[in-house]
């Protein structure tokens, strides 16, 4: 069996790779420093308002990325992609010369409104044969973690450097040369006739499919424990590391590069071994374990970072994994739809972490966080033990 991608299909999902980093760019560039930006607009007196301007573009996400997916099944992935990038294009300039908070809002609901992750997560399941998908959604799922890392680098280094404006602007003109990069960068797969018609499986049915209810419930789960542990990681880093606000990007960078390592062989031997089940309860089985580590033994830097590399370890197999699932039990004709429905649970998964994360950690305690992340990846386990893993599929090139 080749293990490798062809050259053609590299090219394409490194191209979608970078685009789904932008639309998770959106989000996480802004989280260091947005609160303190908003804090001196008018009407960013209102915590609750900033908390709004935050998470309406993961609402704004979720929302809409069923429709954008089911789109994408009847007239293409590439128009809705291109037209949701030209939205968060729109978003980002309104962000940037909103004059109060309230227009801020509206801007960001923009951003999120590009909701485009579930066509550009079918292109690329168009694009690969299933033999490779895996390591095709391993490189896509993967830009998650690393932009989330470098975004907590980079984002008070781009706000020192041009602003909160310049931040919107430079989002917006990336988003733009997106667009044409997948216009003209990306390969129009070749779609069956089925999906320019009425689609003879019914999406009710494909939706209450057993796999694909435990999947969706996982992306919810991983999303909303990444979300929530990240109200109190900055914070356990600055008392119990005893490293300073600045410096937190060199733990976070590490923690992902090595995590990188080790995800790699770990995806190669899924499939090469057909042990894709395995692996991916292992990944949630390290996720409640480090969720634990961090309630019992964080107590210094050395123990912070090492229980950070097992999250970024677990949230790469974990990001890689679930998606290839989805696009493997998917009918091709309601590929889009059904992606749509695991991206909305993924939004959803990242605001309610957030919010719910942020009420626990003021009406109990930062570890109350981890034990109840903890609790949430166990009960995810046990979903996941009766989940059947797709049929091996042949050394093809054609999915």
């Amino acid at each position: 069996m080749d293990d490798r991608l062809s050259r053609s299909e590299r090219m394409a999902v490194v191209r979608l790779a970078a685009v789904f980093a932008l639309r998770m760019l959106g989000l996480f560039l802004i989280l260091p420093v947005f609160s303190e930006y908003a804090r001196h607009l008018p009407g960013g007196e209102d915590r609750a308002a900033i908390g709004l301007a935050i998470g309406i573009y993961g609402l704004t996400q979720a929302v809409l990325l069923i429709p954008f997916g089911a789109a994408s099944d009847r007239f293409g992935r590439k128009p809705v992609i291109v037209a949701g990038l030209g939205l968060f294009v729109l978003g980002s300039l309104v962000a940037a010369f909103a004059p109060d908070l309230h227009w801020l809002t509206w801007g960001r609901a923009l951003q999120g409104a590009g909701a485009i992750s579930a066509a550009v997560t079918a292109l690329v399941a168009d694009l690969t044969p299933e033999t490779h998908r895996t390591r095709a959604m391993a490189m896509i799922g993967s830009t998650i973690g690393l932009t989330f890392a470098l975004s907590l680098v980079l984002g008070p280094a781009l706000y020192g450097l041009v602003g909160m404006r310049g931040i919107f602007l430079f989002t917006g003109l990336l988003a733009a040369g997106a667009a044409v990069m997948v216009w003209r960068g990306v390969p129009t797969p070749n779609r069956p006739a089925v999906a320019a018609t009425v689609p003879r499986t019914s999406l009710w049915g494909v939706l209450r499919d057993s796999r694909l209810l435990r999947l969706d419930a996982g992306v919810f789960l991983l999303h909303f424990i990444q979300m929530a542990m990240w109200v109190v990681v900055p914070g356990a880093l600055v008392t119990r590391g005893g490293l300073p606000l600045e410096r937190h990007w060199s733990v976070y960078l590490a923690a992902v590069l090595v995590s990188f390592a080790v995800m790699v062989p770990a995806i190669v031997f899924a499939e090469r071994h057909a042990r894709l089940k395995p692996v991916y309860l292992a990944a949630i089985a390290l996720l409640a374990v480090v969720q634990l580590g961090f309630a019992l033994w964080a107590n210094d830097l050395w123990m912070i970072g090492l229980w950070l590399t097992g999250f970024f370890v677990a949230f790469n197999i974990l990001e890689a994994t679930q998606p290839s699932w989805v696009s493997r039990i998917a009918p091709p004709e309601r590929k889009g739809a059904v992606l749509g429905v695991y991206n909305t649970l993924q939004s959803l998964g990242l605001f309610c972490g957030g919010w719910v994360g942020g009420l626990i950690a003021q009406t109990l305690s930062p570890q109350a966080i981890h034990w109840a992340a903890a609790g949430l990846a166990l009960a995810w386990y046990a979903l996941s033990l009766g989940l059947q893993p797709p049929a091996t599929p042949k050394d093809s090139r054609t999915s």
